[in-house]
């Protein structure tokens, strides 16, 4: 491969999702990826089925491991050691995300490393870091629950809801991919490698963002609002006359313009409707004057109709809708390798394009005898 980081070898003892997602990133930009799954069983998402792909393989997995290498291994036995730290002495990356201790425990913790080969950055993915939150199991929901997240989403705040999709281990994944690209950045300066350590409910409380600036600076606890904003309005979904729109007015100028095409100019001149805050204030009011005017028209006319105004407006898609739209507007989101399809890498380089070589790797029926003829 030729992608930015060509050259690099990962050692990947990553399962499940945050991990994962972070190594496909590098797969993807180029690294030589070896990732280390258990003899007889692989990746636990392996088995988490349905649905499945034409290829036999979980989608699940599928969705996160493209451009990788599989090895088998017992860690307890010497043999199949031995070609893992092998593979590990050559690593420019290790990241792995075993409940903290497990691979100190084999031979393999980040002293280990450090003496083994000091170049190489060591990247460790917990739940709920390596301190008293050690044993805590690391699963997204839980983390969406425990951290905040689900307090903050669905209708209402008696209704906690989690996200549609695992997104505090992607966003852990994500966090886990800056921290090694930093670091090996300053290796070009030190050539040492060191240790990160990313935990899903750190990431968790650094995505909330502004809900945790209201609460840390202003002593708010935030609620859930459906899909309400607690600073803005409008900003919400309402119901056109086929299915529902989502309307993004971030400004006063998008208000006013918004009232006019609604048959509503009015509303821009009213004292209650003027300014962001005061239509934050009245929101309840606001919507019994918008909602019905929404009603006379499909999502699509909307959006055509608001969207030349300079109105941030659009549909409701579904999945298959997004893909579509994505597809329209010349994005490329699908890849497809030997009858596997998975969502383009996002990130787009102007002169060392991202790569796409190999689909998700089935898992080996026996244990490696080398790492290196995977590359």
């Amino acid at each position: 491969m030729s992608g930015p980081l060509a050259g690099l070898v990962v050692a990947d003892f990553t399962r499940v999702l945050a991990g994962p997602y972070a190594t496909m990133m590098l797969a993807d930009m180029g690294a030589e990826v070896v990732k280390v799954e258990r003899l007889g069983v692989g990746d636990e998402t392996r088995a988490w089925t349905p649905p499945v792909g034409p290829t036999g393989l979980s989608t699940y997995f599928g969705s996160v491991n493209r451009n990788k290498r599989s090895i088998a291994v017992d860690l307890a036995d010497p043999a199949d050691r031995a070609v893992v730290t092998d593979l590990v002495a050559h690593a420019d990356v290790v990241i792995e995300n075993f409940r903290p201790g497990t691979m100190d425990r084999h031979g393999l913790g980040p002293a280990d490393v450090e003496t083994l080969n000091p170049r190489a950055v060591y990247c460790s993915i917990s739940g709920f870091g390596s301190g008293p939150g050690a044993e805590l199991p690391g699963f997204d929901l839980l983390v969406q629950a425990m951290g905040g997240l689900m307090s903050i989403t669905g209708a209402d705040a008696q209704h906690p809801t989690k996200v549609g999709v695992a997104l505090v281990d992607v966003v852990t994944g994500l966090h886990a991919l800056s921290g090694i690209l930093a670091a090996l950045h300053v290796r070009e300066t030190t050539g040492r490698g060191q240790r990160i350590e990313v935990d899903l409910l750190s990431s968790l409380l650094s995505s909330l963002t502004n809900q945790a600036g209201a609460h840390l600076e202003a002593g708010r606890v935030p609620q859930a609002l459906g899909n309400q904003h607690p600073s803005i309005a409008p900003y919400e979904t309402y119901s056109a006359a086929d299915r529902d729109i989502a309307i993004a007015v971030g400004t006063d100028a998008q208000f006013a313009q918004l009232a006019a095409d609604l048959g509503l100019p009015q509303l821009a001149g009213d004292e209650r409707f003027a300014t962001n805050s005061a239509r934050v204030a009245h929101r309840a009011e606001l919507n019994a004057r918008l909602a019905p005017a929404f009603a006379a028209r499909t999502a699509d006319e909307w959006t055509e109709r608001l969207g030349a105004r300079g109105v941030p407006a659009g549909p409701i898609n579904s999945v298959p809708d997004a893909f579509a739209l994505a597809e329209r507007l010349g994005l490329d989101p699908v890849v497809e390798l030997a009858g596997s399809r998975s969502v383009a890498n996002p990130i787009r380089f102007s002169a060392t394009p991202v790569e796409y070589v190999s689909p998700p790797p089935t898992l080996p029926d026996r244990s490696a005898t080398t790492w290196r003829d995977l590359t």
